[in-house]
């Protein structure tokens, strides 16, 4: 992602333009670094956000921030009442819903995230920073045409994800290890095996569904 600092405006409808680049940083998702010099660029958009500042005033602004933290409080509701979530961003501030699962022992926030893309959202999940990376959470950010309508959407469609993750195995590889580290008469199996038994896992859950799905009712 870029962003441009507008320079002032030359001769020729011109205005210089210092580029910055952005870079991941945990629990935040972005950073800012400069990645280019000044150069000239049409100003445009400048004169078209000025046009928005002028159509909007205030008032505006505030009816529109107004509304996203309502449809954010509408998201942050139809989570609660999953009783799977808990809710790690505040209410006031930047209109978002941070949340985390209460409990990840089975399945984690990053293989909602992946599951979501089925349905046409990316909501991305994130490890904490130092100190708290044990912690992962999924953000939504609120926009302007994110509507009370999404909102309810994206919750039913969480819904759909956890009841379809509830069905599958848990991570094979994670519990293996956990339970060699509480007992230290196990002995921890190579890739190969552990990746071995995920695949023969995978392949009896398909297999089920096929029966299911060709059966009569």
């Amino acid at each position: 992602m870029w962003f441009i600092q507008m320079g002032d405006t030359n001769s020729c409808g011109c205005s210089k333009r210092r580029v910055y680049r952005t870079i991941s940083v945990p629990g935040i998702g972005v950073g800012f670094q400069v990645a280019a010099g000044e150069e000239h660029q049409r100003s445009s958009q400048v004169i078209a956000q000025y046009y928005q500042l002028i159509r909007l005033g205030y008032e505006g602004y505030r009816n529109i921030m107004e509304n996203c933290q309502e449809n954010a409080t509408i998201l942050k509701q139809g989570l609660e009442q999953t009783g799977r979530f808990n809710i790690v961003s505040k209410d006031n501030g930047v209109p978002l819903v941070a949340f985390s699962l209460k409990d990840n022992s089975r399945h984690n926030e990053f293989e909602i995230s992946d599951m979501l893309r089925r349905f046409g959202w990316i909501v991305p999940a994130y490890t904490m920073p130092p100190d708290a990376q044990h912690v992962i959470v999924l953000r939504v950010v609120v926009r302007e045409d994110f509507s009370r309508t999404l909102a309810e959407r994206l919750v039913i469609d969480i819904g759909k994800v956890l009841h379809e993750l509830d069905t599958l195995p848990a991570r094979i590889s994670e519990k293996l290890n956990a339970i060699g580290e509480h007992n230290p008469n196990v002995v921890k199996k190579d890739a190969m095996e552990l990746q071995r038994e995920i695949t023969t896992a995978w392949r009896k859950l398909v297999a089920d569904r096929k029966k299911k799905t060709n059966g009569v009712c």
